[in-house]
């Protein structure tokens, strides 16, 4: 009877899941590139290494619908960790729809490149403005998004030497950092049928108080627009992003992946005199593509990032061109050739560092 009794309660807890509409999918993403660094420094020869592995993006999840009104998705990626990349319920109430938990937020939704070099890169953090998937209560009303994002803290350093602040407590310079507010995002989008264009802005603020001397006020903001056009096969994508403290405001920096954090400082830093400067950053890019039929669409494209610290005489930039094309070789089954240069440049330095990339993305959907 007891057992009986264990079975019938499971039965009731499954029955709204079983009752639900479970959509499941997933792919394999699969990277086989020839990739050159050359760091353009004195005596280092640049490096050419062969990268041959799944790509961290590949994927499995499922998207359910309980009813009308209740719904969710969850989604995790390939790694040796969990990556949990979606995870979210939704509740629709007529007007408009609830979310709570983690997906792309309202200033990251958006995808207007297929560079697929550094795991579907897409220009993301080079001209296309991106933080990714964080958790967070979002309200949707028909193309309208306003989002109430998890804060983002950072820590500090200056480009080229002098003060830096520990933030797990070095004994001479401990600090705290208070974010009272969540971030808070905003974005909007118009779709017809030759154009579309997107708006979106963002703001978050915190306090950092320091063990010594005044406490200080970090704000990141950013605001941007992208649109596109397609004239019959062809098609044509731009973006344009800037705002202040895109580091503190949690932009994934491809750079860093290339060049290393120190190469492209996009935060608010402290000077030497212990003043905390900010930091001024734009973006752009462009992309033109020929769809040639239903096996082959044709790309190129340009992203460019720029961050600048007045006070520390401080400027860096750094740029991506590609060209690449998809092949569809099954209805679930393509393959990406791309070709392209990544460069950065920083003011007053003379290394002018580049990344060299050649080979393709294999992907199958299932």
């Amino acid at each position: 009877m007891k057992k009986l009794l264990i079975v019938l309660a499971v039965l009731c807890l499954a029955a709204p899941t079983m009752a639900a509409e479970w959509n499941f999918y997933g792919n394999s993403r699969f990277a086989t590139f020839s990739i050159d660094k050359d760091m353009d420094l004195p005596n280092v020869d640049s490096d050419t290494d062969t990268l041959w592995t799944q790509q961290g993006n590949s994927r499995i999840g499922a998207t359910v619908k309980f009813n009308d009104q209740i719904g969710g998705r969850f989604e995790y990626g390939a790694g040796s960790n969990i990556n949990k990349r979606h995870l979210y319920g939704t509740y629709n109430f007529g007007v408009g729809e609830v979310l709570i938990g983690q997906t792309y937020t309202p200033t990251s939704d958006y995808f207007y490149s297929n560079s697929v070099i550094n795991d579907d890169g897409d220009l993301l953090g080079i001209g296309q403005f991106y933080v990714g998937r964080r958790p967070m209560i979002r309200l949707t009303f028909g193309d309208l998004k306003l989002a109430f994002v998890e804060p983002n803290t950072d820590s500090y350093t200056i480009p080229g030497g002098g003060t830096t602040i520990d933030p797990y407590g070095d004994p001479t310079n401990k600090y705290d950092t208070d974010a009272t507010f969540p971030k808070i995002e905003l974005s909007y989008g118009y779709k017809g049928e030759m154009f579309f264009v997107d708006v979106f802005g963002g703001y978050q603020t915190y306090e950092i108080e320091l063990q010594s001397g005044p406490s200080e006020d970090v704000d990141a903001y950013v605001a941007g627009i992208g649109a596109g056009v397609n004239v019959g096969p062809a098609f044509l994508r731009a973006g344009f992003h800037m705002g202040q403290n895109f580091g503190n405001y949690g932009q994934w920096n491809q750079a860093a992946g290339y060049f290393g954090d120190d190469y492209f400082n996009d935060r608010a830093t402290f000077d030497a005199n212990g003043g905390l400067e900010d930091s001024d950053g734009m973006g752009y890019l462009g992309v033109l593509g020929f769809k040639a039929n239903d096996m082959l669409t044709i790309e190129a494209g340009y992203g460019y990032e720029e961050t600048e610290l007045d006070a520390l005489n401080y400027e860096a930039e750094v740029a991506q061109y590609y060209l690449n094309a998809t092949i569809n070789i099954h209805k679930n089954f393509f393959v990406v050739p791309e070709i392209g240069m990544i460069e950065y440049q920083e003011e007053g330095v003379a290394a002018e560092p580049e990344v060299f990339y050649a080979g393709a993305k294999w992907q199958i959907n299932f």
